[in-house]
Protein backbone atom coordinates (compact mmCIF):
# COMPACT_ATOMS: atom_id res chain seq x y z
CA UNK A 1 0.00 0.00 0.00
CA UNK A 2 1.38 3.49 -0.80
CA UNK A 3 2.80 5.47 2.06
CA UNK A 4 -0.41 7.86 3.42
CA UNK A 5 -0.05 11.16 4.23
CA UNK A 6 -0.31 13.10 7.48
CA UNK A 7 0.07 16.60 8.34
CA UNK A 8 -0.14 19.12 11.45
CA UNK A 9 -1.82 22.38 10.84
CA UNK A 10 -2.30 25.16 13.22
CA UNK A 11 -5.48 25.51 13.27
CA UNK A 12 -6.01 21.46 14.60
CA UNK A 13 -5.03 17.74 14.06
CA UNK A 14 -5.73 16.77 10.76
CA UNK A 15 -4.60 12.87 10.16
CA UNK A 16 -4.92 11.05 6.89
CA UNK A 17 -4.27 7.86 8.04
CA UNK A 18 -5.37 4.97 5.98
CA UNK A 19 -7.09 5.68 2.50
CA UNK A 20 -10.68 6.21 3.99
CA UNK A 21 -11.16 9.52 2.97
CA UNK A 22 -9.10 9.24 -0.49
CA UNK A 23 -11.51 6.71 -1.78
CA UNK A 24 -13.77 9.60 -1.98
CA UNK A 25 -13.94 9.77 -5.86
CA UNK A 26 -15.09 13.80 -6.28
CA UNK A 27 -15.51 16.67 -8.64
CA UNK A 28 -13.00 19.01 -7.75
CA UNK A 29 -14.57 22.04 -6.59
CA UNK A 30 -18.01 21.04 -6.76
CA UNK A 31 -18.12 21.51 -2.96
CA UNK A 32 -17.26 24.67 -1.10
CA UNK A 33 -15.33 24.05 0.84
CA UNK A 34 -14.46 20.09 -0.22
CA UNK A 35 -16.05 17.51 1.95
CA UNK A 36 -12.67 16.60 3.01
CA UNK A 37 -8.97 17.37 2.77
CA UNK A 38 -7.90 14.47 0.36
CA UNK A 39 -10.12 13.30 -2.84
CA UNK A 40 -9.64 11.59 -5.63
CA UNK A 41 -10.12 13.76 -8.53
CA UNK A 42 -12.95 11.86 -10.53
CA UNK A 43 -12.26 13.15 -13.69
CA UNK A 44 -8.69 12.44 -13.94
CA UNK A 45 -8.19 9.60 -11.06
CA UNK A 46 -5.30 11.36 -9.58
CA UNK A 47 -5.51 12.26 -5.77
CA UNK A 48 -5.23 15.78 -4.53
CA UNK A 49 -3.99 16.76 -0.79
CA UNK A 50 -4.83 20.37 0.39
CA UNK A 51 -2.03 21.54 2.62
CA UNK A 52 -2.83 24.99 3.53
CA UNK A 53 -5.79 24.63 6.19
CA UNK A 54 -5.63 27.80 7.52
CA UNK A 55 -8.31 30.45 7.91
CA UNK A 56 -8.36 33.16 5.29
CA UNK A 57 -6.64 32.61 2.52
CA UNK A 58 -3.18 31.02 1.15
CA UNK A 59 -0.75 31.46 -1.95
CA UNK A 60 2.21 29.19 -3.18
CA UNK A 61 5.17 31.32 -4.69
CA UNK A 62 5.15 32.22 -8.69
CA UNK A 63 5.80 29.74 -10.99
CA UNK A 64 9.91 30.52 -11.11
CA UNK A 65 10.53 31.26 -7.54
CA UNK A 66 11.92 28.71 -5.31
CA UNK A 67 9.63 27.68 -2.24
CA UNK A 68 11.69 24.51 -1.24
CA UNK A 69 14.53 23.99 1.51
CA UNK A 70 15.89 20.08 1.94
CA UNK A 71 15.29 18.44 4.99
CA UNK A 72 17.18 19.49 8.39
CA UNK A 73 17.68 16.13 10.81
CA UNK A 74 14.73 14.74 10.97
CA UNK A 75 12.50 17.02 9.73
CA UNK A 76 11.35 16.47 6.71
CA UNK A 77 11.61 19.22 3.70
CA UNK A 78 9.76 22.53 3.94
CA UNK A 79 7.64 24.78 1.77
CA UNK A 80 7.58 28.69 2.45
CA UNK A 81 3.84 30.24 1.33
CA UNK A 82 2.02 33.30 1.63
CA UNK A 83 -1.14 33.11 4.51
CA UNK A 84 -3.27 35.99 3.69
CA UNK A 85 -5.77 37.41 6.57
CA UNK A 86 -7.05 40.83 7.45
CA UNK A 87 -4.07 41.29 9.26
CA UNK A 88 -1.95 40.93 7.01
CA UNK A 89 -0.11 38.96 4.30
CA UNK A 90 2.91 37.47 6.27
CA UNK A 91 5.00 34.21 5.45
CA UNK A 92 4.46 30.86 6.68
CA UNK A 93 6.81 27.71 6.26
CA UNK A 94 5.12 23.96 6.30
CA UNK A 95 6.84 20.49 6.62
CA UNK A 96 6.20 18.55 3.42
CA UNK A 97 6.82 15.40 6.23
CA UNK A 98 4.66 16.19 8.77
CA UNK A 99 2.18 19.36 7.22
CA UNK A 100 2.89 21.40 9.72
CA UNK A 101 2.84 25.11 9.24
CA UNK A 102 4.43 28.04 11.26
CA UNK A 103 4.92 31.56 11.25
CA UNK A 104 8.19 32.93 9.79
CA UNK A 105 6.88 37.07 9.48
CA UNK A 106 4.43 38.20 12.07
CA UNK A 107 6.20 41.72 13.13
CA UNK A 108 4.93 43.86 9.85
CA UNK A 109 2.17 44.64 8.85
CA UNK A 110 2.24 43.10 5.23
CA UNK A 111 5.17 41.71 3.30
CA UNK A 112 6.37 41.07 -0.60
CA UNK A 113 8.94 39.40 -1.72
CA UNK A 114 9.83 35.33 -2.46
CA UNK A 115 13.06 34.81 -2.32
CA UNK A 116 14.27 31.29 -0.40
CA UNK A 117 17.69 30.92 0.26
CA UNK A 118 18.43 26.94 0.88
CA UNK A 119 21.79 26.79 1.89
CA UNK A 120 21.77 29.79 4.27
CA UNK A 121 18.41 28.43 5.03
CA UNK A 122 16.87 32.12 4.86
CA UNK A 123 14.03 33.53 3.36
CA UNK A 124 14.60 37.27 1.78
CA UNK A 125 11.77 39.62 1.94
CA UNK A 126 10.79 43.45 1.63
CA UNK A 127 8.43 45.18 3.67
CA UNK A 128 7.61 49.15 2.57
CA UNK A 129 11.33 50.21 2.17
CA UNK A 130 13.29 47.43 4.22
CA UNK A 131 14.55 44.46 3.38
CA UNK A 132 14.93 41.67 5.83
CA UNK A 133 15.94 38.09 6.60
CA UNK A 134 14.14 35.26 8.42
CA UNK A 135 16.01 32.25 9.48
CA UNK A 136 13.60 29.13 8.45
CA UNK A 137 14.80 26.86 11.50
CA UNK A 138 15.36 29.34 13.83
CA UNK A 139 12.76 32.38 13.36
CA UNK A 140 15.92 34.90 13.88
CA UNK A 141 15.22 37.72 11.75
CA UNK A 142 17.62 40.47 10.07
CA UNK A 143 17.87 43.80 8.63
CA UNK A 144 19.83 43.09 5.34
CA UNK A 145 19.16 46.67 4.03
CA UNK A 146 17.03 50.00 3.63
CA UNK A 147 16.67 51.48 0.24
CA UNK A 148 17.65 55.33 0.17
CA UNK A 149 14.70 57.75 -0.99
CA UNK A 150 16.03 58.45 -4.21
CA UNK A 151 16.38 54.87 -4.89
CA UNK A 152 12.86 53.26 -4.04
CA UNK A 153 12.59 49.54 -5.30
CA UNK A 154 12.15 46.15 -5.08
CA UNK A 155 14.14 42.74 -4.60
CA UNK A 156 12.95 39.56 -6.62
CA UNK A 157 15.58 37.25 -6.96
CA UNK A 158 18.86 36.20 -5.15
CA UNK A 159 22.08 34.44 -6.97
CA UNK A 160 23.24 30.89 -7.21
CA UNK A 161 26.13 31.63 -4.07
CA UNK A 162 23.55 33.62 -1.80
CA UNK A 163 25.32 36.44 -2.05
CA UNK A 164 23.46 39.00 -3.84
CA UNK A 165 20.20 40.07 -3.64
CA UNK A 166 18.72 41.64 -7.56
CA UNK A 167 15.90 43.51 -8.66
CA UNK A 168 14.63 46.26 -10.49
CA UNK A 169 14.40 50.47 -10.02
CA UNK A 170 11.86 52.26 -11.60
CA UNK A 171 11.06 56.18 -11.92
CA UNK A 172 8.45 57.82 -9.87
CA UNK A 173 6.71 58.43 -13.07
CA UNK A 174 6.42 55.28 -13.93
CA UNK A 175 4.62 54.40 -10.55
CA UNK A 176 2.26 57.27 -10.45
CA UNK A 177 1.06 54.96 -13.97
CA UNK A 178 0.38 52.06 -11.71
CA UNK A 179 -1.09 53.92 -9.55
CA UNK A 180 -3.75 55.78 -11.19
CA UNK A 181 -4.44 52.30 -13.45
CA UNK A 182 -4.12 49.73 -10.77
CA UNK A 183 -5.97 47.45 -13.72
CA UNK A 184 -3.10 45.19 -15.82
CA UNK A 185 -5.48 46.00 -19.01
CA UNK A 186 -5.39 49.30 -18.14
CA UNK A 187 -1.41 49.96 -16.96
CA UNK A 188 0.09 47.39 -19.65
CA UNK A 189 0.51 49.42 -23.00
CA UNK A 190 1.15 53.15 -20.99
CA UNK A 191 3.65 51.90 -19.19
CA UNK A 192 5.12 49.98 -22.84
CA UNK A 193 4.41 53.47 -24.53
CA UNK A 194 6.25 55.79 -21.98
CA UNK A 195 9.48 54.16 -22.55
CA UNK A 196 10.53 55.36 -19.60
CA UNK A 197 14.10 53.90 -17.90
CA UNK A 198 14.46 51.01 -15.65
CA UNK A 199 17.74 49.79 -14.14
CA UNK A 200 19.10 46.61 -12.73
CA UNK A 201 20.74 46.37 -9.23
CA UNK A 202 22.30 44.15 -7.06
CA UNK A 203 22.41 44.20 -2.71
CA UNK A 204 25.25 42.60 -1.29
CA UNK A 205 23.39 40.61 1.69
CA UNK A 206 26.21 41.08 4.09
CA UNK A 207 26.97 44.96 3.87
CA UNK A 208 23.97 46.06 2.06
CA UNK A 209 26.48 47.79 -0.66
CA UNK A 210 24.24 48.27 -3.52
CA UNK A 211 25.17 48.16 -7.23
CA UNK A 212 23.67 49.99 -10.29
CA UNK A 213 23.95 47.17 -13.49
CA UNK A 214 22.12 48.61 -16.35
CA UNK A 215 19.63 51.52 -17.10
CA UNK A 216 17.33 51.04 -20.57
CA UNK A 217 14.79 53.21 -21.46
CA UNK A 218 12.21 49.97 -21.68
CA UNK A 219 10.58 48.16 -19.35
CA UNK A 220 12.84 45.79 -17.62
CA UNK A 221 11.00 42.91 -15.79
CA UNK A 222 11.04 39.45 -14.75
CA UNK A 223 14.48 39.36 -12.64
CA UNK A 224 16.28 36.14 -12.04
CA UNK A 225 19.61 34.96 -10.74
CA UNK A 226 20.61 31.93 -12.47
CA UNK A 227 20.70 28.69 -10.00
CA UNK A 228 23.89 27.41 -11.02
CA UNK A 229 25.96 31.18 -12.48
CA UNK A 230 26.00 33.57 -9.65
CA UNK A 231 27.12 35.68 -11.78
CA UNK A 232 24.57 35.34 -14.04
CA UNK A 233 21.31 37.65 -14.46
CA UNK A 234 18.13 37.36 -16.74
CA UNK A 235 15.83 40.19 -16.78
CA UNK A 236 13.09 40.89 -19.84
CA UNK A 237 11.44 43.59 -22.17
CA UNK A 238 8.10 43.47 -20.36
CA UNK A 239 5.57 44.83 -23.44
CA UNK A 240 3.04 43.43 -25.80
CA UNK A 241 4.52 40.41 -26.61
CA UNK A 242 4.54 40.39 -30.14
CA UNK A 243 6.38 44.16 -29.96
CA UNK A 244 9.04 42.83 -28.28
CA UNK A 245 12.58 40.51 -28.33
CA UNK A 246 11.65 39.75 -24.90
CA UNK A 247 14.54 37.80 -23.28
CA UNK A 248 17.81 38.97 -22.14
CA UNK A 249 20.77 38.05 -19.83
CA UNK A 250 23.54 40.32 -18.09
CA UNK A 251 26.76 39.08 -16.65
CA UNK A 252 26.93 41.37 -13.43
CA UNK A 253 30.57 41.86 -13.73
CA UNK A 254 31.48 42.59 -17.07
CA UNK A 255 28.57 44.03 -17.63
CA UNK A 256 27.63 41.89 -20.91
CA UNK A 257 24.14 41.84 -22.07
CA UNK A 258 22.99 39.64 -24.97
CA UNK A 259 19.62 38.44 -26.56
CA UNK A 260 18.32 34.98 -25.47
CA UNK A 261 15.39 34.67 -28.54
CA UNK A 262 14.88 37.13 -31.60
CA UNK A 263 11.25 36.80 -32.91
CA UNK A 264 11.50 35.27 -36.45
CA UNK A 265 7.94 36.48 -37.56
CA UNK A 266 5.05 39.04 -37.56
CA UNK A 267 3.39 38.23 -34.63
CA UNK A 268 5.25 35.64 -32.82
CA UNK A 269 5.45 35.67 -29.10
CA UNK A 270 8.08 34.57 -26.58
CA UNK A 271 7.50 35.00 -22.96
CA UNK A 272 6.83 33.40 -19.10
CA UNK A 273 10.45 32.25 -18.80
CA UNK A 274 12.55 30.08 -16.56
CA UNK A 275 15.68 28.56 -15.90
CA UNK A 276 16.13 25.10 -16.03
CA UNK A 277 17.32 23.31 -12.71
CA UNK A 278 20.76 22.77 -14.23
CA UNK A 279 21.04 26.65 -15.33
CA UNK A 280 22.32 25.57 -18.75
CA UNK A 281 19.36 26.31 -20.43
CA UNK A 282 16.05 29.17 -20.66
CA UNK A 283 12.50 27.70 -21.48
CA UNK A 284 9.59 29.90 -21.94
CA UNK A 285 6.26 29.92 -23.57
CA UNK A 286 6.73 30.48 -27.71
CA UNK A 287 4.10 30.65 -30.25
CA UNK A 288 4.05 31.26 -33.92
CA UNK A 289 2.52 33.26 -34.75
CA UNK A 290 0.88 34.37 -31.41
CA UNK A 291 -2.42 32.21 -30.76
CA UNK A 292 -1.78 29.91 -33.47
CA UNK A 293 0.97 27.04 -32.68
CA UNK A 294 2.20 26.55 -28.95
CA UNK A 295 5.53 25.40 -27.89
CA UNK A 296 7.27 25.49 -24.93
CA UNK A 297 10.92 25.93 -26.35
CA UNK A 298 14.28 26.44 -24.60
CA UNK A 299 17.50 28.02 -25.43
CA UNK A 300 21.02 26.47 -24.62
CA UNK A 301 23.15 29.23 -23.17
CA UNK A 302 26.31 27.69 -24.35
CA UNK A 303 25.61 27.46 -28.00
CA UNK A 304 22.45 29.20 -28.60
CA UNK A 305 20.57 25.69 -29.70
CA UNK A 306 17.03 25.91 -29.43
CA UNK A 307 15.09 23.01 -28.81
CA UNK A 308 10.97 23.08 -29.43
CA UNK A 309 8.27 21.00 -28.02
CA UNK A 310 4.86 21.26 -29.33
CA UNK A 311 1.68 21.63 -27.57
CA UNK A 312 -1.82 21.20 -28.40
CA UNK A 313 -4.23 24.80 -27.81
CA UNK A 314 -5.95 22.99 -25.13
CA UNK A 315 -2.90 22.27 -23.47
CA UNK A 316 -1.29 25.50 -23.40
CA UNK A 317 -0.69 26.96 -19.85
CA UNK A 318 -0.18 30.41 -18.60
CA UNK A 319 2.48 28.90 -16.70
CA UNK A 320 4.66 25.81 -17.50
CA UNK A 321 8.07 24.38 -15.20
CA UNK A 322 10.34 21.41 -15.26
CA UNK A 323 11.14 18.99 -12.77
CA UNK A 324 14.66 18.41 -11.04
CA UNK A 325 15.38 15.88 -13.10
CA UNK A 326 14.52 17.61 -16.02
CA UNK A 327 12.46 14.86 -17.28
CA UNK A 328 9.26 16.16 -16.37
CA UNK A 329 7.20 19.55 -17.05
CA UNK A 330 3.84 20.28 -15.96
CA UNK A 331 1.18 23.36 -17.02
CA UNK A 332 -1.26 24.98 -14.87
CA UNK A 333 -3.91 25.13 -17.93
CA UNK A 334 -5.68 28.54 -18.87
CA UNK A 335 -9.21 29.67 -19.68
CA UNK A 336 -11.37 30.48 -23.04
CA UNK A 337 -10.18 34.24 -22.97
CA UNK A 338 -6.65 33.91 -22.25
CA UNK A 339 -4.53 33.66 -25.70
CA UNK A 340 -5.10 30.79 -26.74
CA UNK A 341 -8.55 30.19 -26.71
CA UNK A 342 -8.77 27.25 -25.63
CA UNK A 343 -12.58 25.07 -25.37
CA UNK A 344 -10.98 22.96 -22.84
CA UNK A 345 -7.98 23.70 -21.27
CA UNK A 346 -8.42 24.32 -17.68
CA UNK A 347 -6.39 21.73 -16.41
CA UNK A 348 -3.54 21.19 -14.26
CA UNK A 349 -1.12 19.52 -17.27
CA UNK A 350 1.66 16.98 -17.10
CA UNK A 351 3.63 17.20 -19.91
CA UNK A 352 6.21 14.30 -21.07
CA UNK A 353 8.71 15.46 -23.99
CA UNK A 354 8.70 13.05 -26.63
CA UNK A 355 10.50 14.06 -29.44
CA UNK A 356 9.34 17.19 -31.17
CA UNK A 357 6.09 17.07 -28.82
CA UNK A 358 4.30 16.69 -24.89
CA UNK A 359 2.33 13.72 -24.89
CA UNK A 360 -0.11 15.44 -21.81
CA UNK A 361 -1.70 13.56 -18.79
CA UNK A 362 -4.47 15.67 -17.07
CA UNK A 363 -3.86 15.71 -13.58
CA UNK A 364 -6.58 18.01 -11.59
CA UNK A 365 -9.69 19.03 -13.36
CA UNK A 366 -9.85 23.33 -12.78
CA UNK A 367 -13.05 23.52 -14.10
CA UNK A 368 -14.04 25.76 -11.17
CA UNK A 369 -11.22 27.64 -10.56
CA UNK A 370 -10.94 31.59 -11.42
CA UNK A 371 -8.26 31.73 -13.42
CA UNK A 372 -7.76 35.48 -12.34
CA UNK A 373 -5.40 33.83 -9.91
CA UNK A 374 -2.61 32.25 -11.55
CA UNK A 375 -2.10 28.52 -10.80
CA UNK A 376 1.61 28.71 -10.69
CA UNK A 377 2.70 24.96 -10.49
CA UNK A 378 5.82 23.39 -8.83
CA UNK A 379 7.70 20.27 -8.69
CA UNK A 380 7.78 18.49 -5.44
CA UNK A 381 11.56 17.99 -4.67
CA UNK A 382 10.98 14.73 -4.45
CA UNK A 383 9.24 14.58 -8.09
CA UNK A 384 6.26 12.58 -6.86
CA UNK A 385 3.73 15.54 -6.64
CA UNK A 386 2.44 18.46 -8.24
CA UNK A 387 2.10 21.53 -6.23
CA UNK A 388 -0.16 24.45 -6.88
CA UNK A 389 -3.04 27.45 -5.92
CA UNK A 390 -6.44 27.37 -6.63
CA UNK A 391 -9.83 28.58 -5.34
CA UNK A 392 -12.19 26.23 -6.42
CA UNK A 393 -13.08 25.97 -2.93
CA UNK A 394 -14.23 29.51 -2.75
CA UNK A 395 -10.60 30.73 -1.31
CA UNK A 396 -7.14 30.79 -2.72
CA UNK A 397 -5.19 27.38 -0.71
CA UNK A 398 -2.25 25.32 -1.57
CA UNK A 399 -2.86 22.14 -2.94
CA UNK A 400 -0.57 19.18 -3.92
CA UNK A 401 -1.91 16.58 -6.60
CA UNK A 402 0.25 12.79 -6.87
CA UNK A 403 1.78 12.44 -10.05
CA UNK A 404 0.97 8.63 -9.72
CA UNK A 405 -2.34 7.44 -10.58
CA UNK A 406 -4.62 5.91 -7.66
CA UNK A 407 -5.61 2.51 -8.18
CA UNK A 408 -8.58 2.68 -6.45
Amino acid sequence: MKKTLSFLLLSGLLHLGGRAQAQQRLATGAQKPMAAAEWIDESTGHRIVRLSGLSGENESFYFHNNPFLKKNGRDGDKMVYYHKSPEGKQLYVVSLKTRQSQPLTRAFASVSGEIVAPKRREVFYQTGDSVYATHVDTKKTRLVFVFPADFKATITTLNADETLLGGVWATDEEKEISKKYPAKSDYFNRIYEAKLPRTLFTVNVQDGTINKLFTDKAWLNHVQFSPTDPKLLMFCHEGPWHKVDRIWTIDIQSKDVKLVHKRTMDMEIVGHEFFSPDGKTIWYDQQLPRGETFFVSGTDLKNGYERKCQLERNEWSVHYTVSPSQLLFAGDGGNETAVAKAPDGKWIYLLRPQGVKFTSEKLVNMKQHDYALEPNVHFSPDEKWVIFRANFEGKSQIYAVEIAKSNL
